[in-house]
Order: C-alpha cells, then sequence, then structure tokens
C-alpha cells in the first residue's frame, strides 16, 4: 500500500512516542554511546550512593572512570570505535585474544536512512545496469513474446496457417501451407529461440513437401513472401549458400537442415512458377492450384500491381543458390514490362492486367496494391550488384523519379501542429486529393533512409560526403514520416494505430472522430473513422524504426519502438499463449479481434528484436534488408531480406 507524500516510515513503538501534535518522535530510538550511559548512572541525582562516603562502589565506579580517561589519552591508531573492525583476519583465526576492554565500548555503526521500495529499485538500476544492459533486457523481452505467440501457436493450432488465439483453433487462410511456421523459423534462428528453431525446422521437413502436392489454390504474392521468402531466408540463416559473413547470429546444433529447406523451394518455386508461364504478358496471374500446377486470374481479371512487382528478390535469390536461372528470368520480366509503361511522376495505379499488361484505373497510392512496388525498385537494384549501373540502373532511376512524384503530389502537412503525411490520388493526379494514410505506408521511412545512405549510417555518409542534397532531404523526410508514423499510435486510447487514418489539413472539409488520446497534441490532427479502427499486429512502422536508428544512431527510434511494444504486450497478449488482434484501438478496453497474423512473428518482433540489439547483429552496411525475413549484414525492411556478401546479394519478401 501507498500513502501520502512522505513514503513508508518505521512505526512509533508505543503511543508514549508520539508528541502532543500526533507526530512520531523518531530521535528518542537513535542509537545511544555507552559512555553517556555510564555517566549519567555515574552523576545521576537518583544515586543511592551518597558523596560523602567512600564505599566500595564508590571506590569501583572511580576506578572505571579513570579507565576511561586512560583509554581516551591513549586510544590506538585504529581509532577508539573502529580499531577492532581494522584487526587482521588472519590474527583472529590463528590466536585466541582476550576481548578488549574498547571492545565493550564500541560505538554500533551508523545505520544508513530507508528509502522507499521505488527509490531502492531506481538505484539500484542506476548502479547495475549499463544503458546498453537496458536494452538487452529490452530484447530480451522481446524473445520471451516470440516464445510466447509461438506457444500458443503450436498448442493450438500447429501446422494451421494462422492461430485464432481467442477460441484456440488454426485457421487455413493463407493455403494451408503451415504459413505461420515458414514465416516465423528466420526470426527464431536470430533469437537463438533453439526449440522453436527444432519444432518448425522439423515440421517442415516431415509435413511440408506432402501439403505443396494435396493443396488447392494458393496465393501468388502472399505464398512468395511468406512460405517460399522464408524458406529461403533460414536457408541462408542455417549456413546453406555458405556466405553468412560475420552476422552476429551464432550458429548452434538445433537449425534447420539446408539441404532440405532448398529442395523445398525448389518444389514450390517450379509450381508457383506456373502464374508466370501461363500469362499472356509479362505480368503474372494472380493465383495458382498448387496440386493441378495450373494457374488463374482473380475473379476480376486484374493483379495488384505491388503483387506482381514484389516477386523479384525471391526468385533471383533461388536462381543463385540452386544454378538454375529460370526463376530469376521469369521474375525479372515483369519489372522489365512495368519499365515500358507510362507514369504519373514515376507514380503508378494500383492495379494491372496480366490479360493485356496495361494498368487498370487511375487509383494511386502508396498504402495497399501499391506499396511494395516501390520498395522493390530499389532493393532489387541493391540485390543485383553487379549490374547496377549497367542493365539494372533503370530501377534506381525509377525509383528516384517515384520518390520525387511522392514529395510533388502525395505529401502534406496537417494542420495545426504540421505532421507530414502521404496522401492518395484516388481518381488520378486531375482529381481530387485524399489525406487518407493506410498503415501500411510506414514502410515508406526505412526505404526513403536505405535509398539516401545505403545502409551506412548518416554520420559516415556526411563525413565521407556521399549524400547528394536530394538524399539529405529524402532522409528528412524518412525521418518526418516516421514521426507521424509514430504519433498515429499515440494518438489513440491503446497506443496502438489503427490500419487506415485521416488527416486534417488546409481547405478540406474532412471530418471525424479522433484517436480518443485527449493528451495526445496532435489529437486534432488525426481522424480515425469507425471502419478503420482495428489494428492487425503490423510490422511497418516497427521496420521503419529499426533502419532508422541503425542510419540515423537516434535513440529516440528506440524508446518509440519500447512503447509501441508496451502497448502490444498490455492490450494484445492472450494468457492462454499468443497475441490478438484489435477491433478498435480507441476504445478501453480494446475490442479484440481473433487473429495472430503470421507476420506479427515474422517480421514485427522480428523488427523489435533488431531495434533493441547491438548494430553489429545483422549489420546494415555489411548486407541485408528483409521484410519478412533477414539474413547477414541487414537492412530489414519489411518482409524482405538482402543480402549482400561480397559482390552478392540476396533480398527476400
Amino acid at each position: 500500500m501507498s500513502g501520502g507524500g512522505g513514503g513508508p516510515g518505521p512505526l512509533p513503538y508505543s503511543m508514549r512516542d508520539v508528541d502532543g501534535s500526533g507526530a512520531y518522535n523518531n530521535a528518542k530510538f537513535r542509537h545511544r554511546s555507552r559512555l553517556k550511559m555510564a555517566s549519567q548512572a555515574l552523576f545521576t541525582n537518583s544515586s543511592k550512593y551518597q558523596c560523602g562516603k567512600f564505599t566500595v562502589g564508590k571506590f569501583l565506579s572511580l576506578l572505571m572512570v579513570s579507565g576511561v580517561i586512560y583509554l581516551l589519552v591513549h586510544k590506538s591508531s585504529d581509532g577508539f570505535v573502529s580499531g577492532e573492525l581494522h584487526e587482521k583476519v588472519g590474527n583472529t583465526h590463528t590466536k585466541k585474544d582476550f576481548p578488549k576492554i574498547r571492545t565493550f565500548w564500541r560505538k554500533p555503526p551508523r545505520l544508513p536512512p530507508r528509502l522507499p521500495p521505488n527509490e531502492i529499485y531506481r538505484n539500484n538500476s542506476l548502479l547495475l545496469q549499463s544503458p546498453q544492459s537496458e536494452w538487452t533486457l529490452r530484447q530480451k523481452k522481446v524473445k520471451e513474446a516470440f516464445e510466447h505467440a509461438w506457444s500458443g501457436y503450436r498448442n493450438y493450432a500447429m501446422g494451421y496457417d494462422e492461430l485464432m488465439p481467442l477460441t484456440r483453433r488454426g485457421i487455413d487462410g493463407l493455403g494451408g501451407l503451415g504459413a505461420t511456421v515458414v514465416d516465423s523459423l528466420d526470426t527464431a534462428i536470430i533469437m537463438g529461440a533453439d526449440d522453436v528453431v527444432s519444432e518448425a525446422s522439423k515440421w517442415i521437413e516431415d509435413n511440408l513437401m506432402k501439403k505443396l502436392s494435396e493443396k488447392g489454390q494458393v496465393n501468388l504474392f502472399e505464398t512468395t513472401i511468406r512460405v517460399l521468402g522464408g524458406l529461403l531466408s533460414a536457408y541462408h540463416l542455417s549456413g546453406g549458400d555458405k556466405a553468412r559473413g560475420d552476422s552476429g547470429i551464432p550458429m548452434t546444433s538445433k537449425r534447420a537442415n539446408p539441404e532440405r529447406l532448398l529442395e523445398v523451394s525448389k518444389d514450390l518455386a517450379d509450381r508457383l512458377l506456373l502464374a508466370f508461364t501461363s500469362s499472356p504478358t509479362a505480368i503474372p496471374l494472380s493465383d495458382v492450384v498448387l496440386r493441378d500446377r495450373t494457374a488463374h486470374a482473380a475473379p476480376d481479371g486484374l493483379s495488384s500491381t505491388s503483387e506482381a512487382t514484389t516477386l523479384q528478390l525471391e526468385y533471383s535469390y533461388l536462381s543463385t543458390i540452386s544454378g538454375d536461372p529460370k526463376y530469376d528470368l521469369e521474375a525479372m520480366k515483369v519489372l522489365e514490362h512495368m519499365r515500358t509503361l507510362p507514369t504519373v511522376e514515376g507514380l503508378v495505379p494500383i492495379y494491372i492486367n496480366p490479360s493485356s499488361g496495361q494498368f487498370s484505373g487511375e487509383n494511386i497510392r502508396l498504402g495497399s496494391r501499391g506499396d511494395s512496388y516501390y520498395e522493390y525498385l530499389l532493393k532489387v537494384w541493391v540485390q543485383q550488384e553487379r549490374y547496377r549501373d549497367t542493365s539494372l540502373k533503370y530501377l534506381f532511376e525509377m525509383y528516384t523519379e517515384a520518390m520525387k512524384g511522392v514529395k510533388h503530389l502525395l505529401v502534406r502537412k496537417t494542420i495545426p501542429n504540421g505532421l507530414v503525411f502521404v496522401g492518395e490520388l484516388p481518381y488520378g493526379r486531375n482529381s481530387g486529393f485524399s489525406p487518407k494514410m493506410d498503415h501500411l505506408v510506414c514502410f515508406l521511412p526505412g526505404t526513403l533512409a536505405l535509398g539516401a545512405t545505403k545502409g551506412i549510417t548518416k554520420k559516415k555518409a556526411l563525413e565521407n560526403h556521399l549524400l547528394t542534397a536530394e538524399d539529405i532531404d529524402n532522409l528528412q523526410l524518412a525521418e518526418d514520416l516516421a514521426k507521424t508514423c509514430v504519433e498515429m499510435y499515440f494518438v489513440t486510447s491503446t497506443g496502438l494505430a489503427p490500419e487506415i487514418a485521416y488527416f486534417h489539413i488546409e481547405g478540406n472539409s474532412e471530418g471525424g472522430p479522433d484517436g480518443g488520446n485527449k493528451s495526445s497534441q496532435y489529437v486534432n490532427d488525426i481522424i480515425i473513422k469507425p471502419l478503420d479502427r482495428h489494428n492487425l499486429l503490423r510490422p511497418e512502422t516497427v521496420e521503419s524504426l529499426f533502419v532508422l536508428y541503425r542510419i540515423t544512431e537516434d535513440p529516440k527510434y528506440r524508446e518509440w519502438g519500447w512503447q509501441i511494444f508496451q502497448a502490444f504486450e498490455k492490450y494484445t497478449r492472450v494468457d492462454s499463449g499468443g497475441y490478438t488482434s484489435l477491433d478498435d484501438v480507441t476504445s478501453l478496453p480494446p475490442p479484440r479481434r481473433d487473429k495472430m497474423e503470421t507476420f506479427f512473428l515474422g517480421e514485427t518482433l522480428k523488427y523489435l528484436y533488431l531495434l533493441f540489439g547491438e548494430s553489429n547483429i545483422l549489420p546494415l552496411d555489411n548486407g541485408i534488408i528483409i521484410r519478412s525475413k533477414l539474413v547477414d549484414g541487414v537492412i530489414v525492411i519489411d518482409l524482405e531480406i538482402i543480402v549482400m556478401q561480397s559482390d552478392m546479394l540476396i533480398l527476400e519478401y
């Protein structure tokens, strides 16, 4: 129990020790000197011995006083009070001394003042913990969260795509290939969660190949980034391509079998390749029937632009490690075709028709169905190091043009407080601007920072004059957008971001409810509509915080990530195992949605773990980028993995 302002204190021994004002007089119980006690006994008026009579008692008293005076005059150099405290330990064991007179007169040691429990904890923390050890403890908390999430999945949904943690059962929403198992494996390797590595690897080796021959329809994009990407990153992290480099991740006996992972990867990729080879154009069909080895378009005949253009990292890497160029050739045809299509200052519509190879509609946004197209322009260029300045130079040029278009057409500031955000053009450049931003857009700060410094720190890039004016501008935009993404969390009652936010801007009458946190400075800048209030445990913001911390070395990105992690722990953790999505982040307590997405283990917790860890663990300037996976020298960004080792680079989405 806590009291008023004074904090806890010792209780009085009796009510006589409480003065008239009701205050306890602690001075009554200070330790008293035995010399004072003896003197008082000698000279008290109540002594029954009379001064005029020289009795035996008087003599003994006088003798005692004389002895005390002698000791005071001839005390040792060690001091009257503390001398015996300095006796050699050896002497106490080698000879038996009789007690010295001063032993009986030693003053009790002075006790330190008592502190409230919270002060004791704080002071001990300051003494025992360095700032680095604090982040090590926080990183450990993330690992514990990962293991808790896995325990729920293993106990109630092992082999299913996803866990429904509230009803404690599994669901197959991604084709039934055990997506959570595969998507979690590389995270477990990075964290050193050996039991998870062992369990996931065994399930893959025993079950996945069989499922590939039995299962029906899967989405090309989702299966590539979650399953094929998961297999390939685990293959790399398990030493499969012999190019690990100094990733800082120790090899353990409990690891996946890289040969088996490669075998399964090739089988899956061969089936998915039908989406490319069955299309009349370079744009792949959206769906594949695994057991029949057939492919078909979506019911409306369209593919998402992001889905068609977010496949190249995985297939290119598979060609590298398998020695078979067919995977890379088919995937790269897509980007070569995109190069020929018209754009709006580098920006493209979110739908494309695989039958005609042309865009469909004019909706332009960097949220759903558009986002990762812009990521892969940069990341494929980074991955293909040998060809950056030759045959694939066009990829960086397309990325650069697109970022200029974003700044010119989509970037705005809110009122009244000037948050920077990226909006949409739902009907093209000649129609109205929409101040709407998906949480998915929060991949962009990390991508901009990576594009500006190519993974080295801002300090090093500036010292070596490696940044152009445009790079510096893009890096500033990255930091501004990261601030907005974080405020989308902090403006809500739960501290967790909605799926979509709208923003107040000058001249726009868009209105709606706020996030519920009235203490937020930005409560009047951000609007969260009822249908957009859900949170799916997405990784994009913490992904960008990780990249920005590594590049800028600014500790605020770590602190923001820790606050977000604490909110996940408080509102989404399920005691029986797993974490759950939320239906409304603006309400307390938040209504919960019975679903744990694979990317919570495959990405969100991975980025948080790396954010709180040492920068020499999967260093950005050594080579990797990931989104869902990641490997040596890493630039983790949303679900991919780029591995740069000497002149080779791997990227996986």
